[in-house]
């Protein structure tokens, strides 16, 4: 299945966010960690962006935000938004010119393109298009998300057991929770790949911490009242090596050298 046919006939992708607890803390730490690393205001181009559930905000807070995405009826929603403009595109092969934008997000496309050569082109276009000095913010899925999703969720089987390895020694994910094939990424190999893009010191952060399989256990009736202390969390164990990957997503920030 291609990535239109999957978000044509899923659920509705602007509603992804809301429908699980991991989903609503994937929000709000994401929003949390680009609110600490923006420039204010930004020019922002929002890469895969979706139907612009980060776009809105942003645009909200006072950024030009531009999204670029696959799915036109995504675009179609976005250029809806207030303050937000949108158009259909590729990562790997953008319109915009060089040097044109603050901050580029890329918070869907790497694990969206299984082949690394594709994800260098999508990182090499992204620091193409940012101003000497712009901000990168490039999102993974980590490796062990389903091994958590499933093993909190008492549905890991035995026949999840060899695709479940497979995907934490490789990286190569196959549907077996759902979703279409993709790449998923360590802290190390997201890390190492943007720095391969030409960006130095790049910082990879946890989004969501150890807490989000036991915010899904509990359900999203009791997500109020536990998710402060999930937010918590996150933020202490958000860079520690021995429990970044356990967080569902990873965020790589670097910024384009001068």
């Amino acid at each position: 299945m291609d990535l239109e046919t999957h978000y044509a006939t899923g659920p509705a992708e602007h509603t992804r966010l809301a429908r699980t607890p991991h989903g609503r803390l994937e929000y709000l730490r994401t929003r949390e960690l680009l609110r600490r690393f923006l420039p204010e205001p930004a020019r922002v181009l929002d890469v895969g962006g979706g139907t612009g559930i980060h776009a809105e905000w942003l645009a909200a807070e006072g950024h030009a935000v531009h999204l670029v995405d696959l799915v036109p009826d995504h675009v179609a929603h976005a250029a809806g938004l207030p303050g937000v403009t949108a158009e259909t595109g590729d990562a790997r092969d953008l319109t915009a010119p060089d040097a044109a934008f603050d901050a580029v997000l890329l918070l869907g496309p790497l694990y969206h393109l299984v082949d690394a050569t594709d994800r260098a082109r999508a990182l090499a276009e992204a620091r193409r298009v940012l101003r000497p000095g712009g901000l990168l913010a490039a999102a993974g899925i980590s490796r062990y998300l389903s091994l958590l999703e499933t093993a909190a969720a008492g549905t890991l089987t035995a026949e999840q057991v060899a695709p479940i390895s497979r995907v934490i020694e490789t990286g190569e994910y196959d549907g077996h929770v759902g979703f279409v094939p993709a790449h998923w990424h360590t802290g190390t190999e997201l890390r190492d790949e943007v720095a391969t893009a030409g960006f130095p010191d790049v910082r990879v952060y946890g989004v969501e911490g150890p807490a989000w399989p036991a915010l899904d256990a509990a359900g999203l009736d009791r997500f109020g009242t536990l998710a402060e202390a999930a937010l918590r969390a996150a933020r202490i164990a958000e860079q520690d090596p021995q429990v970044i990957d356990v967080s569902a997503h990873l965020l790589a920030v670097a910024h384009r050298p001068h």
